[in-house]
């Protein structure tokens, strides 16, 4: 053997094709790109389209879950801003302030699920508040300056039993199982360390 006679297996060394190089190539012209009119143009998505055929995508059945339907959208207030309404004389300190009293002072547009309080800014009128959701800075500052927060959104109930994969890990804790995530007892795994 010589080393002019060493060389790669068949097809190990691919050449590039170059595109644009005549009929022959078949490769020239439009080089790959397809004809004119839709094709020819950027922009256009035509991956999937099968003619007006419903598409595979469109013919697959649909998994999962969206709550986008059913999902509580609230408006996100900070504290500062409704003593700045306060200030301003917007928002009268005295009477309850709910999500309506808020839409007419001109902090938001309009009500939609309800008002999530947050408390950013600085705070110091005595008010009676009630929304749907407050975050707990917010309550402390209010609660600070002798107000009250009345939360609307309903309390969220706990399972007493877990269910699923936490009802497995569950029963294998109360077993006393020293069972790894890779598979092997601690004790085993151990043992192999040493």
């Amino acid at each position: 053997m010589k080393l002019n006679q060493i060389a790669d297996r068949a097809g190990a060394r691919k050449k590039r094709m170059r595109i644009g190089r005549g009929i022959g190539s078949g490769m020239g012209k439009t080089g790959g790109r397809g004809g004119k009119g839709q094709t020819a143009r950027t922009g256009v998505r035509i991956k999937g389209f099968e003619g007006g055929q419903m598409p595979l995508h469109g013919r697959l059945p649909k998994r999962g879950f969206r709550n986008t339907s059913f999902a509580v959208r609230l408006n996100e207030i900070n504290l500062g801003k409704v003593q700045a309404a306060i200030d301003a004389g917007l928002i009268d300190a005295k009477a309850p302030v709910d999500a309506a009293v808020m839409v007419k002072a001109g902090l938001m547009r309009r009500q939609k699920s309800g008002v999530k309080l947050l408390g950013e800014g600085e705070f110091k009128s005595k008010v009676e508040f009630s929304v749907w959701r407050a975050s707990k800075s917010a309550v402390a500052a209010v609660e600070k300056v002798g107000g009250t927060v009345k939360i609307l959104a309903p309390a969220k109930e706990e399972d007493p039993e877990p269910k699923g994969k936490n009802k497995r890990m569950a029963l294998q804790a109360a077993k006393g199982s020293d069972k790894p995530k890779g598979g092997k007892p601690k004790a085993e795994a151990e043992a192999k360390a040493e």
